[in-house]
């Protein structure tokens, strides 16, 4: 089925990726939503790399248009949400794809630099970017919200922070859900297991002095469905679904994309 958003203007936060071998969430997301009839603004705190996303999209025949900002910075996500009324008097979809790592570890290891910066930009700045875009949905008495939470959000032990930044995602997806259901908006979330993006494999690959591919084997073996991560795909035709119509009557949900890896028990 083609154009299942047409018509419809859609901001994609973290729409830029790390570099990589792979295509990373963000920019599988604002590509797809734009091969499927939506007009994208794409955001990330590197402009260039969302430019980049830019200029995949419009030789395709897609139109896009880029923003920087720095969704942890309230006037920025102010600004994303002036760039889109000026371009289009209003949108439809906001797809939060913000999320970091690094310096993380157990509670009894984790720095509290690196806590409060994972918290920030994974929790704080996705309600900052959605507080400032429900001003304009609610007047509107319309809107889709994805957020990309993680599967970690219910499962690991060892990143505390982005464990903890992951399942506080999941809870303010379900208040805003619940918060904003009578307004017409909806708010879901999905949450990504084991996926070949350039921020998962490169990142660890490089954090811990392995090859990539040494990094892909590992990751494989741990899906039960197939034995073999997903893709940004995966978890951008889930997006899709999400922020489309056909979802019309979808509120509150947290979706698993993780190939059966969070229904294992012991």
């Amino acid at each position: 089925m083609a154009g299942r958003l047409e018509g419809k203007r859609a901001i994609v936060v973290g729409a830029g990726q790390t570099p990589g071998e792979t295509v990373g969430n963000g920019r599988a997301m604002a590509i797809l939503f734009a091969r499927e009839g939506a007009e994208v603004l794409c955001v990330d705190r590197i402009g260039e790399r969302a430019q980049d996303t830019v200029d995949m999209i419009v030789p395709e025949g897609g139109v896009a248009f880029a923003r920087q900002a720095d969704v942890v910075k309230a006037s920025d996500c102010l600004g994303v949400v002036a760039s889109a009324m000026e371009r289009w008097g209003g949108f439809d979809i906001l797809v939060n794809n913000v999320g970091i790592g690094g310096g993380d570890g157990p509670a009894h290891r984790v720095e509290e630099d690196a806590f409060d910066r994972i918290v920030a930009v994974n929790l704080k700045g996705m309600w900052l970017m959605t507080k400032t875009a429900l001003g304009v949905m609610r007047e509107q008495g319309a809107g889709a919200i994805v957020n990309i939470s993680s599967l970690a959000a219910v499962a690991g032990g060892i990143q505390v922070a982005y464990e903890v930044s992951k399942a506080g995602v999941n809870r303010l997806t379900t208040s805003v859900a619940q918060a904003n259901a009578r307004h017409g908006i909806r708010c879901n979330a999905i949450m990504p297991g084991l996926m070949d993006t350039p921020m998962a494999v490169a990142g660890i690959a490089a954090a811990r002095g392995e090859s990539q591919a040494e990094v892909r084997a590992t990751r494989d073996a741990r899906v039960p469905l197939g034995g073999k991560m997903g893709t940004a795909w995966d978890t951008a035709y889930a997006a899709l679904f999400l922020a489309s119509d056909e979802a019309k009557f979808i509120t509150g949900a947290i979706l698993p994309v993780d190939g059966g890896m969070g229904v294992r028990i012991g």
